[in-house]
């Protein structure tokens, strides 16, 4: 199987070390690196919790990585806890800011697999065994100069590096706020129709007043017609009878 072209520390050492089927080596311990040039050259793992004893591996003895386990080839080197802890190492370093403060810890870094060459570091703001923590992206060109236990950098603080992985705490605020943005473009979209349906219910209202006013407008006119017609039919009535009333006086008809 193919390895792959870069890995985490975290992801190394979270394996389980096998020299075959039955023969296994334990878990990643610590890492065993040249902080100078920012390379890994290999790894510990122990047996068990209670032995002191650590087996250290080079990379190119790794054959393949199935699922949680890491296949190797050859013998391990035999060592001890207090030998490891001795060497120099950058896991867990403090990171200094260019004002002397710490500002976060090294939690983690990504290597090629091949070279064991560090690409970037990721810093934790506090202690970076809690799980579920944020991760920033430290450059290696960000780094000016690093002592055991601490590595100084250019930066003033995290905010200035790439946040590479959300904690908890960030990604339950961002959904939240997420469905409060959602609540709030459904409240005003809510409004906005309702805003539209008054509007239109006042239209339909004024529409009706006005049909409603055409129409008395219109009952006055045929009533004020037919009062006009009724006095015209009313004095063609009064003035027939008065020309019968006047034939009928004239002696000479």
């Amino acid at each position: 199987m193919k390895l792959p072209k870069d890995y985490f520390l975290s992801d190394l050492l979270s394996h389980n070390v096998r020299g075959d089927i039955s023969l296994t080596y334990g878990f990643g311990d610590n890492v065993w690196m040249h902080p100078p040039v920012h390379r890994i050259l290999g790894w510990s793992s122990k047996p068990s919790n209670l032995n002191l004893k650590r087996n250290v591996w080079k990379l190119n003895q790794v054959k393949q990585i199935v699922n949680n386990e890491i296949f190797i080839k050859g013998e391990p080197a035999i060592s001890d806890l207090a030998t490891l802890n001795r060497f120099p190492n950058l896991l867990y370093a403090n990171l200094i800011n260019n004002n002397g403060a710490k500002i976060g810890v090294v939690a983690d870094f990504l290597f090629h697999f091949r070279t064991g060459k560090i690409q970037y570091y990721l810093i934790s703001r506090s202690n970076p065994k809690i799980p579920g923590s944020s991760r920033w992206k430290l450059n290696i060109d960000n780094i000016v100069d690093q002592q055991p236990g601490l590595v100084f950098s250019s930066v003033q603080s995290l905010d200035q590096l790439n946040l590479m992985k959300s904690s908890f705490k960030n990604e339950f605020l961002k959904k939240g706020k997420k469905i409060f943005n959602r609540f709030d473009d459904m409240k005003n979209i809510a409004a906005n129709r309702i805003e539209d349906w008054l509007e239109e219910d006042d239209d339909a209202n004024s529409n009706y007043s006005s049909f409603n006013k055409n129409i008395f407008q219109d009952d006055a006119i045929l009533k004020n017609r037919r009062e006009q017609d009724n006095i015209f039919n009313s004095d063609n009535i009064n003035s027939k009878s008065s020309s019968n009333k006047y034939k009928e006086d004239d002696p000479w008809i």
